[in-house]
C-alpha cells in the first residue's frame, strides 16, 4: 500500500510539473510548424490597412552613404509619411518624406520645400513599395529557408503578449527590395506575437557594395492604422 501510495504521489507531482511548464512562455512557441506562422504573419501584414514602422541600424561601414534609421507611417494604397535618415559623407541627416503613387517627395537638407527624388541614389528603397505584398517587408516571411523557433518570451504593453522568435536565411535578391545594393544571404530573425502579428525583423548581412556585413532592425506596431496620404 505505502508503494502504491508513493508512486501515485510522484505521478501527480510529474503531471502538476509538466501542466504548469506549459504555461511557461520561456519553454517555447505553440509547436505550430514554424513556416506556417510566418505565412500567416505575412497574410495579417499584408491585410492590414497600414502600420507604424521603423528601421535602424548601429553598424553603418564609414563611408558608406545609405539609410541608418526611418520612422513613420506605412500603408497599402501603397504609401509612406514619415521621415528616412540618410548618412551623407558620414554625417547624418533626417529627411521628411512622403511617398505615394509612385513618386517620392522629400525636404533634402539645405533646401526648401519638397523636390520628388530617386531614393536608389541614397540607397534606399521607394518606402511606400515596403507594403508591396510582393515585394515589402511581407515578402520576407515566405522567402526564408530552414526556419526554426526560438523561445517565447512576454512583452508588449503591459507584458500582455506572448511573442515568439523564429530565425531563418534570406536571399539577397529578396532583402534587395528593402535596400537595393543589398547581396548574398542574409540571417534573419522574426519576432511574432501570439495573434500572429509581425513586430520586429533582424537582418544582418551585406547590404551595401563593397562593405562589411551589418545589422538593420525594423519594428512593426498600431496594426489597423487608417491614413489617407497625399502628395505635398
Amino acid at each position: 500500500m505505502r508503494t502504491r501510495n508513493a508512486l501515485a504521489a510522484t505521478a501527480l507531482v510529474v503531471l502538476s510539473v509538466t501542466g504548469c511548464s506549459g504555461d511557461d512562455p520561456s519553454s517555447g512557441g505553440d509547436g505550430d510548424d514554424p513556416t506556417a506562422v510566418l505565412a500567416e504573419a505575412k497574410t495579417n501584414l499584408d491585410e492590414t490597412s497600414g502600420v507604424h514602422l521603423t528601421l535602424a541600424t548601429d553598424d553603418l561601414p564609414d563611408g558608406v552613404t545609405g539609410v541608418t534609421g526611418a520612422d513613420g507611417i506605412g500603408t497599402h494604397a501603397p504609401a509612406f509619411d514619415g521621415t528616412i535618415t540618410v548618412a551623407l559623407s558620414g554625417q547624418p541627416f533626417e529627411v521628411p518624406v512622403v511617398a505615394v503613387d509612385g513618386t517620392v517627395y522629400a525636404q533634402l537638407p539645405l533646401t526648401t520645400g519638397w523636390q520628388d527624388i530617386d531614393p536608389a541614389e541614397y540607397g534606399a528603397p521607394d518606402p511606400a513599395e515596403l507594403m508591396n505584398p510582393d515585394a515589402g517587408f511581407s515578402t520576407l516571411l515566405t522567402e526564408t529557408t530552414d526556419v526554426e523557433e526560438g523561445e517565447s518570451v512576454r512583452g508588449g504593453e503591459n507584458n500582455s503578449e506572448v511573442l515568439t522568435e523564429y530565425t531563418g536565411t534570406v536571399a539577397g535578391d529578396v532583402v534587395a527590395n528593402i535596400i537595393p545594393t543589398a547581396s548574398g544571404d542574409f540571417d534573419a530573425s522574426y519576432t511574432i506575437s501570439d495573434d500572429s502579428e509581425l513586430r520586429e525583423v533582424s537582418l544582418t548581412g551585406v547590404f551595401y557594395e563593397d562593405s562589411e556585413s551589418m545589422t538593420y532592425t525594423v519594428t512593426f506596431d498600431d496594426y489597423g492604422t487608417e491614413k489617407d496620404i497625399t502628395a505635398p
